[in-house]
């Protein structure tokens, strides 16, 4: 049986368990997204795994991964503290890439910093061993979706 979004977010409302909503979504699935409750709204967490290296030199993960997990974690902020049951639409999103990402476990965090009816500004860091001293942050402004969508 396929879980659509929708079912995904009202079971996690429920039960508080927001991981069948990561999976319900492909590229998040594909990813390996794993979601860990926080007080402060939920750190996802991408395993290290050899289809997201981007540089096999170095090796590092690939920097188009590191946005999609700082975009995934924005999204899963908003479905966690908004009461809709629908995923908002990105307008943009501004990566700020502050090393390089080896391919071990990769978490992140988003903070909302000001929501109004209908736009959401984010903060998004992505860190790896050490929480200060993060990979990655992002700035991200979000279309809120209305309840009848």
């Amino acid at each position: 049986m396929t879980t659509t979004i929708v079912d995904a977010v009202k079971a996690a409302r429920e039960s508080g368990d927001y991981q069948s909503v990561l999976e319900s979504i492909p590229y998040m699935k594909f990813l390996g997204l794993v979601v860990e409750p926080d007080a402060a709204g939920p750190i996802c967490r991408m395993p290290g795994s050899d289809h997201i290296i981007g540089n096999p030199v170095l090796p590092a993960i690939h920097g188009g991964v590191v946005g999609a997990l700082l975009e995934s974690t924005a999204i899963m902020h908003i479905m966690w503290s908004h009461e809709s049951l629908h995923v908002p639409k990105i307008i943009n999103l501004t990566v700020e890439y502050l090393r390089s990402a080896r391919v071990v476990d990769t978490y992140a965090q988003a903070v909302i910093t000001k929501q109004g009816r209908r736009i959401a500004n984010m903060r998004v860091e992505a860190w790896q061993a050490d929480r200060t001293k993060p990979v990655a942050a992002a700035h991200a402004h979000f279309l809120l979706p209305r309840e009848e969508e």
